[in-house]
């Protein structure tokens, strides 16, 4: 059995949509108006790991299809890049989508969907692992489609013959929402007042217009 280390290195792994939407449900804030870096460190104090590195990734709409949010997207990814944040991002693909209403009726929109964004990550996760950049991956998604990197880590942990935890983070409040973090990865639970002490104060919205 591997030894636990001492000094436990921590690379985070932040999926910026699915947090968004996750803090949405929870506590109710309207835009991704979370601090990356700012979580990353105050999660891994918490559990007295050392921060060695911040990923971010995320899909982002074009100009000519949301002029609005793609000024957010590159506004605040440029911030977390001047901040020493590694940033992964990809255009949205957009696809028409029909949902069958209550009533029997369908209704048909476009929808915007992220393609090869979690991919990155799992791979980035993989990678880093068989490098061994990293005691512990923190990833911060509920996604389950990701719990088949916790499998591949596991097996790079018995190959290696070192000691590697891979774990989850995500919003958690008493409002019905999905509180399970990727399966087979230790969950660590957000509370509002951690979400909080770590929301960005730089609004990155265009000023010009009306702010969703």
């Amino acid at each position: 059995m591997p030894s636990e280390p001492a000094i436990k290195r921590a690379i985070v792994f932040l999926d910026g949509q699915n947090l968004f939407y996750a803090a949405k449900t929870a506590f109710g804030h309207r835009y991704p108006n979370y601090d990356p870096k700012a979580l990353a460190e105050r999660v891994c104090k918490n559990q007295s790991w050392q921060l060695a590195q911040t990923r971010f990734y995320t899909g982002y709409p074009s100009s000519d299809d949301d002029a609005f949010w793609n000024h957010f997207w590159r506004a605040k990814m440029l911030q977390l890049t001047r901040d020493k944040v590694h940033v992964f991002s990809r255009p949205l693909r957009y696809r028409l989508q029909t949902i069958r209403l209550s009533d029997g009726t369908t209704h048909s929109a476009v929808v915007g969907q992220e393609k090869g964004v979690d991919v990155r990550l799992a791979i980035d996760v993989i990678s880093l692992a068989h490098q061994n950049a990293f005691d512990v991956a923190l990833i911060f998604s509920q996604d389950q489609d990701l719990s088949e990197v916790a499998d591949e880590i596991r097996l790079i942990a018995d190959i290696q013959k070192r000691w590697i935890k891979i774990a989850s983070a995500f919003p958690v409040s008493p409002v019905p929402h999905n509180k399970r973090g990727i399966n087979g990865t230790d969950w660590i639970r957000i509370d509002r007042a951690t979400y909080d002490a770590c929301v960005d104060t730089r609004d990155y919205r265009p000023k010009t217009k009306a702010k969703p």
